[in-house]
């Protein structure tokens, strides 16, 4: 197993916690978010959201993994034997994330090598629905496509390659490439986007306060869960890198530096995306309203139209945009595969070397079920089921057993206190013992109610309008079985050779 003393500098494990947070999903999530709710008055809540909940939760998982120095499961197991599940739950959810998020990756690849001749052409949708995806109905895997299955094995190879050269030299130096040049390139993307005509209208749509949604507890809703989605909190990961930071390091400070770092760039991408919707409403003489789309369709479908109509050097800002989404892709996926390499490796007591091959081997095997024509609609039903049902319920219970059965803030807060400039209060137990649950609650008690409390049977009041058969395998069966892996992994036991003494061992 790599030594923990490997990881090098702060300033290396800050890069991979911003590289982490820093995702596809940020540059086309926030934006849609803000937007449908309130506009610049969302700032308000996304805030609070992040004062309240975004902070106190990385401070509480950077101390997790810092005081107790282990992967996810090894910390929870050193904190406290029974809670070991929770680890390995939060592992196997990064393990089906990394699945479909690679050829998510795969496909901004391709797209950057089609911005050099605006292949997709006037129909964007078309292109990618029909052209590119070649797409099957719901359910029916079909046949691989070539154009998605090649750049998956190159997004695999780098990751994996990455990921075999250990951490210092292998994550803390891509990091150090991938995050400079991410920002760079989408900064390049900005202040073009803010120079094109109508540029202003778009900004204004996107600023403009809308006071009154601040009084609907949906957009407050939607604010924490912004915050806690775009973090990377119970991912496994920010538990995992912090095991690797120096002792003497602060811990209060760097969850304050990724917390704002992260937000930062949201904004950011909510300025470069909104003044490239404005130049498009303009251009097509419709509001901005009718040009904004979230998800996958705003990257791969509304992006290229606008592209299309850039009045110069169309195909120079084709590549960086999907270049930089390349960037934050590799960035991200390098810090959800570490977590269950290092969950392996500690468990069974493997070389790191075994643990990149067995579990980023089963992850890219696992994966090209999504690179098949029937991948997307995969994709999509995983996607929203182990985002809604592993990550923010994971989050919740995560929250719960450390705060009321646990009972580890008091100790956390002695820890984290005696290595940081910033001191954690009563504010910080207040957040995490009582607001973070109640919103989460909310958050998941609102979800189960939106996707069984329903009619049945029924075909069309599923998410996306699915069968009842399709969301039972791809979504719920995904999200469930993260779970029931994560207790059976719990059950063996540990390799003879990781200690599993208590922090004062490795402390």
């Amino acid at each position: 197993m790599e030594n923990r003393a490997q990881w090098g500098t702060r300033a290396g494990f800050i890069l991979a916690a911003v590289g982490s947070a820093i995702g596809l999903g940020n540059i086309w999530r926030f934006p849609a978010v803000a937007y449908d709710n309130g506009g610049g008055a969302f700032f308000i809540p996304y805030l609070i959201a992040l004062l309240t909940a975004g902070i106190p939760l990385l401070v509480m998982e950077f101390t997790m993994g810092h005081k107790y120095r282990g992967s996810a499961p090894l910390t929870y197991h050193r904190m406290n034997k029974k809670s070991e599940w929770i680890g390995w739950w939060q592992v196997f959810i990064s393990f089906v994330i990394s699945t479909y998020y690679a050829v998510i990756i795969a496909w901004a690849i391709s797209y950057s090598i089609f911005a050099l001749n605006l292949k997709w052409g006037e129909d964007t949708e078309g292109f990618l629905f029909s052209e590119y995806l070649n797409l099957s109905a719901p359910g029916e895997v079909g046949s691989l496509v070539p154009g998605v299955f090649i750049p998956l094995l190159i997004v695999w190879v780098i990751t994996l390659s990455v990921l075999f050269k250990g951490v210092k030299k292998g994550i803390e130096v891509a990091n150090k490439i991938f995050i400079p040049a991410l920002v760079i390139l989408f900064l390049i993307i900005v202040i073009r986007a803010v120079t094109l005509p109508g540029a202003a209208t778009g900004l204004e749509a996107f600023f403009k306060p809308n006071f009154d949604a601040i009084w609907d507890g949906k957009v407050w809703v939607a604010a924490y869960g912004q915050i806690f989605f775009s973090l990377s909190i119970a991912f496994a990961i920010m538990i995992t890198y912090s095991s690797y930071l120096p002792k003497k390091s602060d811990i209060t400070n760097n969850a304050f530096i990724t917390g704002f770092s992260n937000s930062g760039f949201e904004l950011l991408a909510g300025i470069g995306v909104f003044s490239a919707l404005g130049f498009m409403a303009v251009s097509a003489n419709v509001p901005v309203d009718e040009v904004v789309a979230g998800g996958v369709g705003l990257a791969f479908v509304v992006f290229p139209q606008i592209i299309n109509q850039f009045p110069a050097l169309n195909e120079l800002f084709g590549f960086l945009f999907f270049a930089s989404l390349v960037l934050a892709g590799l960035s991200s996926l390098i810090s959800i595969v570490e977590t269950y390499v290092a969950g392996i490796s500690e468990k069974f007591g493997t070389s790191r070397t075994k643990a990149v091959f067995v579990g980023g081997g089963v992850a890219a095997l696992v994966s090209i079920l999504f690179a098949t024509q029937g991948g997307l609609f995969f994709l999509d039903a995983a996607d929203y089921f182990i985002n809604q049902f592993g990550i923010a319920l994971v989050g919740l219970v995560e929250v719960i057993a450390v705060a009321w059965f646990l009972k580890k803030l008091t100790d956390f807060q002695g820890h984290s206190n005696g290595i940081s400039d910033i001191r954690l209060g009563g504010w910080w137990k207040i957040c995490l013992g009582i607001i973070t649950p109640v919103i989460l609650g909310y958050m998941m008690f609102q979800l189960f109610k939106q996707n069984l409390m329903r009619e049945f049977p029924t075909e069309t009041g599923n998410y996306e309008g699915y069968s009842n058969f399709f969301i039972f395998y791809s979504g719920w069966a995904v999200a469930i079985g993260a779970v029931v892996v994560g207790i059976l992994f719990s059950l063996k036991k540990w390799n003879s050779n990781t200690s599993l003494e208590s922090e004062k061992e490795v402390n």
